[in-house]
């Protein structure tokens, strides 16, 4: 690609989605480099310097972000609780991504009694409020990283198998699949090679939207005592410790959720602006 079209490419990004953008990778690689970037252990409690405002400094070190009730440095806990926000986001979407798509898609193909069991299968699903279904099935398998995960996937799939759903019943019909099921091909490779590459553009605006949601779910468990379990840092398990002193320490609360609103936040501007490249649609209004 020459520098003339990449120029005018780049012209085309509106000045919005460059600044989410840089935020998402500042936020992105903080959580990465978290244990070479943190001033302190995040687990390392302190009980004469509790409750400091930011700037507070000891032993010298500078508590940007201040402490927490166990003399802990908000800052340190801040960036890794990002890595475990972005982790569990990012698992979740691929689980209910591969669930989803995959059921939609054999629901689309195969028809017939497979498309009803499927398809009713995903109206009850819908039909439970996701935040209700995620706390009642964390109570039963107990908190953890990996638990969290499958069950932020498992309760979100429903909604990629019903646009999975729809897009194959679309691209089932036209020519080119059509002459592959003539030249013998199985229903394995027209759905993975042919039906789902042309049905990857509404699934991707679909993961987009619902990684913001699932970094929003993660932080409310958390807050509930259902999620990332202490002494590992959570945006959401600060914020549940911080509203017990929100009045005389209201560092602990305003951090991390100022930095889980500018990610949900960029998240979702981003989201948009593809959902605009990607849907014909969109394009032409």
């Amino acid at each position: 690609m020459n520098t003339a079209l990449l120029t005018t490419r780049l012209r085309r990004v509106p000045i919005s989605v460059m600044i989410v953008c840089l935020i998402l990778t500042i936020i992105v690689v903080l959580a990465i480099l978290a244990p070479y970037v943190a001033p302190v252990d995040p687990s390392k409690q302190n009980l004469l310097g509790r409750l400091k405002p930011p700037g507070f400094e000891r032993g010298g070190i500078t508590y940007w972000f201040g402490t927490d009730d166990l003399g802990r440095d908000l800052l340190s806990r801040t960036l890794y609780g990002a890595g475990v926000s972005l982790g569990v986001a990012s698992l979740s979407v691929v689980v209910s991504t591969l669930v989803g798509v995959t059921l939609g898609m054999v629901a689309g193909w195969f028809r017939g009694s497979v498309e009803i069991v499927i398809m009713r299968l995903v109206d009850i699903m819908m039909s439970i409020p996701a935040i209700l279904l995620a706390v009642l099935t964390v109570a039963v398998l107990g908190p953890g990283f990996l638990k969290l995960v499958l069950v932020l996937g498992l309760t979100r799939w429903p909604r990629y198998t019903r646009v999975a759903y729809a897009q194959t019943l679309q691209v089932a019909n036209l020519p080119f699949i059509k002459a592959s099921e003539l030249a013998g091909a199985g229903a394995a490779r027209i759905l993975f090679r042919h039906i789902l590459p042309n049905i990857a553009g509404p699934i991707l605006i679909v993961a987009t939207a619902e990684f913001g949601l699932m970094i929003l779910m993660e932080a409310g468990l958390s807050f509930l005592g259902l999620g990332i379990q202490p002494p590992a840092a959570s945006w959401g398990a600060i914020m549940s410790v911080g509203r017990e002193y929100i009045e005389r320490a209201w560092w602990i609360v305003a951090f991390p959720g100022a930095c889980l609103f500018l990610l949900v936040f960029s998240v979702n501007v981003l989201g948009d602006w593809l959902r605009d490249q990607l849907d014909p649609r969109s394009r032409s209004r």
